[in-house]
């Protein structure tokens, strides 16, 4: 007849303490799948699930900080978080464009206050910040929208374009997080947006700073919410939000070979996500749908990246990157 060693991770039948530890280790390693089983079922769920079905929280009467306010997603979101009545801080480096959106905001009566901030100088973020708490009160909704774009090789890009770029696209996110979120962790209530990019999952030639700027600020958000969640400051809420090109002028120039696949993005489409997602406290929105399976990228070898890359145009698709012109503030 056949016999068969003992298996070696199974305590001996004479101990019966170490068999109740082994029943203990085997009940919490389940316990912890069927965890980690439950999020991603309920993530799913909250990222493809139609608009309107999931509950949505109320912000009236809460005040919400957005930089880069003066113009493109970021005017659009303070329109939209205007209208559910929050108070409404806008953030801009162009004096001109952030009292236009003051402007389009104060006809229908909503409660605004402009200032004129470089998030690229960590200096004005602190002392705007405490103009914000003495003059408004503390942020109930930050939302970190500021960013640019070089548009250039490596090689042929400036230094000092490259300095702003980290620093408006990803520094300026641990600054604005390191003052308003220490009064929403006292007060165990907040929401903290960072609006980043796909391409801070993926690389693209012609955009080595503006990627790793946005790698950067994955990077930063994701750590914050560890950070958040080892204070257990369960009432602040996050959401990063990650899109593909949105056609605000920012990216002119650039060429998506791959439009049937993955089109660009409406600016009022974006926004309209990253309203559901805040309301709904969804943690995680990626535009389009398609790029969700992104995250397979990460188990190809390097070369089979390089392939899909490009495929998708992710290496010449800068090549006649015009961007938006400069705005004197």
């Amino acid at each position: 007849s056949l016999s068969f060693p003992p298996l070696v991770f199974l305590p001996s039948s004479s101990s019966s303490s170490a068999m109740n530890e082994y029943m203990e280790e085997l009940l919490n390693t389940m316990l912890l799948l069927f965890r980690v089983f439950v999020s991603v079922v309920v993530g799913s769920l909250k990222a493809f699930l139609p608009w309107g079905i999931l509950p949505r929280k109320s912000v009236k009467d809460q005040i919400c900080l957005i930089t880069g306010a003066g113009s493109g997603i970021g005017r659009l979101m303070a329109i939209e978080f205007a209208k559910l009545g929050c108070k409404m801080v806008l953030w801009d480096v162009n004096t001109t464009g952030n009292e236009e959106t003051k402007a389009m905001l104060s006809k229908e009566g909503v409660e605004v206050h402009t200032y004129t901030v470089d998030v690229s100088k960590r200096e004005q973020i602190n002392e705007n910040s405490s103009r914000v708490e003495e003059e408004v009160g503390n942020v109930d909704i930050l939302i970190n929208n500021a960013g640019v774009v070089t548009g250039r090789n490596l090689m042929d890009s400036p230094d000092e374009l490259i300095e702003r770029t980290m620093a408006v696209n990803a520094s300026a996110c641990l600054f604005t997080a390191k003052n308003f979120v220490k009064s929403m962790i006292a007060r165990n209530h907040g929401h903290v947006v960072t609006i980043a990019s796909i391409a801070g999952k993926v690389g693209g030639a012609g955009l080595v700073d503006y990627c790793a700027s946005k790698f950067a600020a994955v990077g930063f958000h994701e750590s914050l919410v560890a950070e958040l969640r080892h204070l257990k400051a369960d009432g602040i809420n996050t959401t990063l939000v990650m899109p593909y090109l949105i056609q605000t002028g920012m990216f002119d120039g650039f060429q998506n070979k791959s439009a049937g696949l993955i089109s660009n993005l409406d600016p009022q489409y974006v926004v309209d996500c990253v309203m559901e997602a805040v309301l709904t406290n969804k943690e995680e929105l990626i535009m389009p749908k398609i790029l969700y399976g992104l995250s397979v990228l990460n188990f190809l070898p390097s070369e089979a990246k390089m392939i899909l890359f490009e495929y998708l145009g992710q290496l010449d698709g800068m090549d006649h990157f015009k961007g938006r012109k400069p705005i004197s503030t």
